[in-house]
């Protein structure tokens, strides 16, 4: 258990869920634990690194990062920053792919809002490795909009639209998200903006806890674990499983292909999000990268 840190300053009010969460982790998952604190500690850096109260809670979130970091000893997931970028983004879209399950079934919860909310806040972490791909940031902003949608829907007794659904004149307002009570507003009117395309597995025997220890203001505990033990997930079937390129069975050789470090770097990426993909038996996800993976080393695009 790590030392509890102190009172957190007015400056660093944005960071308080990136904590929560992290807290929430320590023994659920201590990878998602350290690089949410990893975060929290870079960001707030960033906010105020001078003032007496700022310096003393960012000496004890330090404090905490390297007791974690000892603890975990030689984890890759640690060690090797692909590795931990792709264990925690792994991690963040299993939550969004089980809370998006849950809205396109009309399963209306405060543990799905929790979830999606979470999944936000894991994205935000990934900055810790750099630029967030397009992907990640349509994927966090419909995350985090769609917590906000449907935890408002239920606080004031109605019924929320299940799946994906228009976003004109309604927008996340991030100036709240600290508060624990979100809004929406309409300055900008995101009607360009398009929910992101993802697959919808079919999980089964998901048993979600009870929200016992959320605020009144908040959306409820997210459920202690968001994977799935490998007997009660639904195997896909052969028609669920992106078919492979035609053209890759052909491709040329990576002599024709001139490769920058970037793009090995990019490959191995895609090739441990397969393998990550793997442990929870999600063939799609992993066919997908495996393919993005070859497409990169034989042509040189993505």
């Amino acid at each position: 258990m790590a030392e509890a840190l102190p009172p957190l300053p007015a400056q660093f009010r944005s960071l308080q869920h990136h904590l929560r969460t992290a807290q929430e982790h320590e023994k659920r998952d201590p990878v998602v634990s350290y690089y949410c604190r990893l975060y929290s500690m870079q960001t707030g850096m960033k906010i105020d690194s001078k003032s007496p109260e700022c310096r003393k809670f960012l000496s004890k979130l330090m404090d905490q990062l390297e007791a974690l970091k000892k603890q975990l000893g030689d984890c890759e997931s640690i060690t090797q920053e692909i590795v931990g970028s792709a264990h925690v983004e792994n991690y963040a879209l299993k939550m969004f792919l089980y809370a998006d399950n849950e809205d396109r079934a009309g399963r209306f919860n405060k543990n799905m809002v929790k979830s999606f909310y979470t999944a936000s806040l894991l994205l935000d972490t990934l900055a810790v490795f750099g630029e967030l791909t397009e992907e990640n940031i349509q994927h966090r902003k419909y995350a985090r909009w769609k917590a906000t949608y449907i935890h408002n829907c239920l606080k004031n007794g109605e019924t929320p639209q299940a799946g994906p659904i228009g976003m004109e004149g309604e927008e996340y307002d991030e100036e709240n998200e600290g508060e624990g009570s979100s809004s929406f507003s309409n300055r900008e009117s995101p009607s360009a903006y398009q929910p992101p395309n993802i697959p919808t597995p079919n999980y089964t025997g998901i048993q979600i806890p009870p929200g016992a220890h959320a605020p009144a203001n908040t959306p409820a505990e997210v459920p202690h674990s968001t994977g799935v033990a490998s007997n009660a997930i639904a195997h896909p079937s052969p028609q669920n499983i992106p078919a492979v390129d035609p053209s890759l069975y052909n491709a040329k050789t990576q002599g024709d292909a001139r490769l920058t470090p970037e793009d090995f770097a990019r490959a191995q990426k895609f090739c441990k999000y397969a393998g990550s993909a793997l442990q929870y038996e999600d063939v799609n996800t992993a066919v997908q990268n495996l393919q993005k993976a070859l497409k990169l080393l034989t042509t040189g695009r993505e």
